[in-house]
């Protein structure tokens, strides 16, 4: 069955890192993605940018549009970008309302976003808050209601930097082996956050290692961790 899967991040690169993998493998497999950044990180986010003299917030926004949708379309995904702005990322209603009909326009059957603690990026769990309450708005907890709803998308929280500080706990891992070229040539296009890429491709085998342990399949080589916080419904364990 194809899935779609929406991948929503405070900035135009979080999606990159840290699923893109995921979001590679959902489109090989005949899925639909679509990539949603709340801002450019056009402040706190572009720092090899802001090293060049003369610069600017609307040329910088230019250069991480065009970053973001290079890498989105090497993932096979779609990209837009709601420009809140960043550092700080502030959701009043207004905000919250085009992230609600974007999730209800999309209708995902897997929502990704931050986890709700990071005490090195204070963008984040205002994304977290924003979306998770977003979902609950474009679903309506699954019940009839007077407005338009969707059907409840699976959540999922995308691995941090620092998981260790950000109530992270892996319950899902994604083996990307077949597409880590696509998340390769994605990550390139990043160039505002260089240091990166490095980090996150050796993130991939670390969690292929720990993927490997938790299925037995030697065949994992490269893969990306995720925490789900809406329970799953089976018909049997």
């Amino acid at each position: 069955m194809s899935r779609r899967i929406q991948v929503i991040g405070a900035h135009s690169a979080d999606f990159v890192w840290r699923a893109g993998g995921a979001i590679a493998k959902a489109v090989e497999q005949g899925g639909t993605a679509e990539v949603v950044a709340l801002s450019y990180g056009e402040r706190g986010e572009s720092g090899e940018l802001w090293k060049e003299e003369g610069q600017t917030v609307e040329n910088v926004k230019k250069i991480r549009h065009a970053e973001a949708e290079a890498a989105a379309q090497a993932l096979g995904a779609g990209f837009r970008a709601l420009d809140l702005g960043d550092y700080p990322l502030m959701i009043d209603a207004d905000g919250l309302a085009r992230i609600v009909d974007t999730i209800r326009a999309f209708a995902p059957d897997v929502l990704i976003t931050h986890t709700d603690t990071d005490p090195f990026n204070p963008d984040h769990p205002v994304a977290h808050a924003a979306v998770d309450r977003a979902r609950g708005l474009a679903a309506g907890a699954g019940v009839e209601s007077g407005f338009e709803t969707i059907r409840p998308p699976a959540l999922f929280l995308f691995e941090p930097h620092q998981p260790e500080l950000c109530n992270f706990t892996p319950t899902t891992f994604v083996d990307i082996t077949s597409v880590i070229e696509r998340k390769r040539e994605a990550m390139g296009h990043m160039k505002a956050q260089q240091y990166l890429q490095t980090y996150y491709a050796q993130r991939a085998e670390q969690r292929a290692n720990h993927a490997r342990r938790a299925s037995g399949n030697q065949d994992v080589r490269f893969a990306e961790a995720f925490q789900r916080v809406i329970p799953q419904v089976v018909s049997a364990l």
